[in-house]
């Protein structure tokens, strides 16, 4: 297993926050999004073993490009997920943006595939495909990006983007694996030909489990073998009762006209998953446990991922072996606030989940995390 840990570029505190947006209506941040204390956050996720950090995109955040390649000289090992969006620039331009910043952080570049799911923000970006005309332009996208990457001089005339003699001039090495994530036919279909890893939010583990079945039947006639992914929170303490204690505190912060209003935002939206959020709690703070240690309330105000893994640290991770069991290699955890969890969980949750010694020769060393 692979874990990586998320950089709050809106801004952290002890409330659950808006990750792309600062319109939905509750005051500042308690810490802003300023780079020191994203270079402290990222620091805190390298020292606690994450092998990379997530950044979102949006309307509402700081462009992940200058945030990453800023906080790239403030970390030393920590890789850097960076979150674009298809069609907001050329693939042959965006192949030039990754070689320039495998350069300048000797390699750490990973990619967040976004093909956007707000028609509102979209249009308001000058984009106005529908739903699945924008996963068919992030196929194409993707095809030319790879291309460019080659190192070899190619021509691609198709239906979103005409090249002539476009690429780098030497291959990109090493280039940056990229995660996709989308819930529908249309983005299933996308990451069954281009991705490197299939990102998914929390719902309960048979969903997932059924969701990776899908994927791996679509990749594998193509000759592809995917990994797959989890984009969830984590709420962990010594006990149980701490952790639920904790959960419920965050639910306390959430204004019922907060809720509201985020739920209402959240109705425009064309994404399938951000859809599949909200039915897990169905906009009400009622039954929000939709399965043992997984909680529901994120999704109430927050928009993407909107589940969070609640409980012990040995329930925590009795619960991700659960995931990994249903077929997730890589998960994007986070928690609020995220520098002081970025710690807990690095420190109590991910030595519970570190493969046990191969026999009492070895040493009985604290083991080391494949992050």
């Amino acid at each position: 297993m692979r874990f990586h840990w998320f950089l709050p570029t809106t801004g952290d505190g002890h409330d659950v926050r808006s990750a792309i947006t600062t319109t939905d209506a509750f005051r500042p941040a308690d810490r802003p999004a300023s780079l020191a204390y994203l270079a402290q956050v990222g620091r805190a996720a390298e020292q606690a073993g994450f092998e990379a950090a997530l950044t979102p995109v949006g309307a509402g955040c700081p462009d992940p490009w200058i945030v990453c390649a800023a906080l790239a000289q403030h970390t030393e090992r920590l890789k850097l997920l960076v979150a674009f969006r298809t069609g907001y620039a050329l693939p042959t331009l965006l192949a030039q943006q990754a070689q320039s910043f495998q350069e300048i952080s000797g390699g750490r570049l990973l990619l967040n595939v976004v093909t956007g799911g707000d028609p509102v923000e979209q249009r308001a970006y000058g984009d106005f495909l529908d739903h699945d005309a924008r996963y068919a332009r992030t196929g194409e996208f993707l095809h030319v990006l790879r291309r460019s990457w080659a190192g070899v001089p190619f021509d691609h005339h198709g239906e979103h983007y005409h090249v002539e003699r476009g690429g780098l001039a030497r291959p990109l090495d090493p280039a940056p694996a990229l995660y996709f994530g989308g819930a529908s036919p249309a983005a299933e279909r996308v990451a069954a030909r281009h991705a490197d890893v299939a990102l998914m939010w929390g719902e309960p583990p048979h969903a997932v489990a059924e969701r990776i079945a899908r994927l791996r039947a679509l990749a594998g006639p193509l000759g592809r073998e995917l990994r797959h992914g989890l984009r969830v929170h984590v709420i962990a303490r010594d006990t149980g009762a701490e952790a639920w204690a904790a959960a419920e505190r965050l639910l306390a912060g959430m204004d019922p006209a907060r809720v509201a209003a985020a739920q209402r935002r959240f109705a425009r939206y064309d994404s399938v998953g951000q859809r599949r959020m909200v039915d897990l709690h169905g906009g009400s703070a009622r039954d929000l446990e939709i399965h043992p240690g997984l909680w529901a309330g994120i999704g109430l105000v927050r928009e993407g991922a909107g589940t969070a893994l609640v409980g012990s640290y040995a329930e925590v991770a009795a619960l991700i072996r659960e995931y990994a069991e249903a077929g997730v290699s890589e998960f994007v955890l986070s928690g609020w606030p995220h520098l002081e969890e970025a710690y807990r969980v690095g420190e109590y949750v991910l030595p519970r989940l570190a493969p046990a010694p191969a026999g009492p020769e070895l040493s009985r060393e604290a083991p080391t995390i494949r992050a």
